[in-house]
């Protein structure tokens, strides 16, 4: 009985590994020591990365060319008062124990992600949108020092505003597609395209929402029109923002 589970463990051990693509594991001990240890602080994600897959502790890994980035981005976040703890595997800073923002490295940059980000006044036009399934976060991608020094007075005020938003009270407000307004190039363009206008409102929530995000964080009306262009055949075929 004890042969079977042994067989029975390898065997769905080597699926494991086929279908996640790894190789030469024969071991649940080996597949668990493959993965790099998750961080406990700040110097040891920065040291090896979140721990969330393979490329932890290497220099593949996503925190690596940012390095001096997220330094420099922890320095103001301490500046402005907020504790830090690991959260997610990655940096979160807090006031009064209430989440405001992670500090992450993505593959085009470090990434300052607020957690009521959508009820921030974004008057310089700098956060962007995660994707269609966010409603509230909003993020700062900075790709250099230069980034980082250029919007540092920027980023404070946004993080005191930030800090102020959660000491207030008021509950999160999650933006919807019923909330959000119809640019008046895209109303313009179903004039003489209803199917598109058909396409567009059969579509589920969350991918409207996720379209008119995109429309509207357009800062100039040639460019809300050429999104709304490009996006057309995708929304015809009831696909989301960032489905392929």
């Amino acid at each position: 009985m004890n042969g079977r589970l042994r067989t029975g463990s390898r065997v769905r051990i080597l699926l494991l590994c086929r279908y996640t693509g790894i190789r030469g594991f024969f071991s649940f001990g080996n597949l668990v020591a493959s993965m790099p240890k998750k961080p406990n602080n700040f110097d040891e994600y920065i040291s090896s990365g979140c721990g969330r897959c393979r490329l932890g502790g290497t220099e593949q890994c996503r925190v690596v060319p940012y390095r001096d980035v997220l330094h420099c981005l922890r320095e103001i976040l301490l500046e402005s008062g907020l504790a830090e703890q690991i959260k997610w595997s990655v940096p979160c800073y807090t006031d009064a124990e209430r989440n405001i923002v992670t500090l992450a490295a993505l593959k085009r940059g470090a990434i300052l992600s607020f957690f009521r980000g959508n009820e921030l006044n974004d008057t310089a036009g700098v956060l962007q949108w995660p994707g269609e399934n966010s409603r509230t976060s909003r993020y700062f991608l900075f790709q250099d020092l230069d980034s980082v020094g250029q919007h540092r007075d920027l980023l404070l005020r946004y993080l005191a505003q930030a800090i102020e938003l959660e000491r207030s009270g008021r509950s999160v407000k999650k933006t919807s597609s019923e909330e959000l307004s119809y640019p008046v190039e895209l109303t313009k363009a179903w004039v003489d395209d209803a199917a598109y206008e058909s396409a567009f409102q059969t579509l589920t929530p969350g991918r409207r929402r996720g379209y008119l995000l995109y429309f509207s964080s357009a800062k100039q009306p040639k460019t809300i029109v050429s999104r709304i262009e490009k996006c057309r055949s995708k929304i015809m075929a009831g696909k989301g923002l960032n489905e392929r």
